[in-house]
């Protein structure tokens, strides 16, 4: 696999007693550090519950999720669980399963987007130099301690302002940003925005705080249908406390319209 429609593919619907379920793979390429990328597992469940929405309702305009254990690598399952079906939106549970455990938990809220512009709008685009100028990330970054299979499947060109933290001079600012897309070729979507809204590396090393920085909870929104093109992506910290950080993501298409937002919780271990 590695293609993001195969990697987040899910097949065989059965019926549960609250919905249905599905079935999938996690793919070892949407990875970093040896665990499934959480934007990653995020689309998958997306997946399945724009599936069981049906074409009245294809994309996922919202998910809120926590993660309670990483899956490992191969086969899972998806239940869905519809809750309330209206005539602008669906309203579901997602749940990712392996081994009978739970080990991720949404709510997610499906409806038709559009390309449309906004018809009023405060966000705008963070200043990035042009993307040739910017830093491409390797799969073995110098540094990280691990390796980062996503960036094989996901060309991520990072902003020089930002990377002081590789020099051992991070700037303490909070601030990560740059340039994606995906390596082969294909358009963003409202699914695979979840993969972009999740960047690599985490703000924590930018505030000298390196190492793995897992999700705890989850919550991102899509706004529109993104036009072709990179995106621009920035993630910014606003506080660090007891272990753990905020992150929050925005993500511009190549028009410079906010396409989607999300704010994270996650783990870090703040040196002694």
């Amino acid at each position: 696999m590695g293609n993001f429609a195969e990697a987040t593919a899910v097949s065989a619907r059965r019926a549960t007693p609250g919905g249905h379920a599905y079935e999938a793979a996690v793919d070892p390429r949407w990875s970093v550090g040896g665990r499934p990328h959480g934007g990653y597992l995020l689309a998958v469940l997306g997946r399945a519950a724009a599936v069981s929405a049906g074409e009245a309702h294809p994309h996922l305009t919202s998910i809120s999720a926590s993660f309670l254990e990483p899956p490992a690598f191969g086969p899972v399952t998806v239940e869905v669980e519809p809750l309330r079906e209206g005539r602008s939106l669906t309203h579901a549970r997602a749940r990712l399963l392996q081994d009978g455990r739970p080990r991720v938990e949404a709510l997610v809220t499906l409806g038709a987007l559009t390309a449309e512009d906004p018809w009023w709008s405060d966000a705008e685009p963070v200043a990035l130099p042009a993307e040739q100028d910017c830093l491409l990330t390797p799969p073995e970054a110098p540094g990280a301690g691990f390796p980062v299979p996503l960036m094989e499947v996901v060309e991520q060109r990072l902003d020089p302002a930002g990377l002081g933290f590789a020099l051992g001079m991070p700037a303490r600012r909070g601030v990560i940003s740059g340039w994606q897309r995906l390596a082969d070729g294909s358009g963003w979507d409202p699914l695979s925005l979840l993969v972009a809204l999740d960047p690599v590396p985490p703000v924590s090393y930018d505030l000298g705080v390196p190492g793995w920085a897992p999700t705890v909870q989850f919550t991102a929104y899509i706004r529109r249908l993104p036009a072709p093109g990179p995106l621009r992506v920035s993630m910014r910290a606003l506080d660090l406390t007891g272990e753990r950080l905020d992150e929050t993501a925005h993500a511009w298409d190549d028009k410079g319209r906010l396409v989607a937002h999300a704010t994270q919780i996650a783990g870090v271990r703040v040196p002694g």
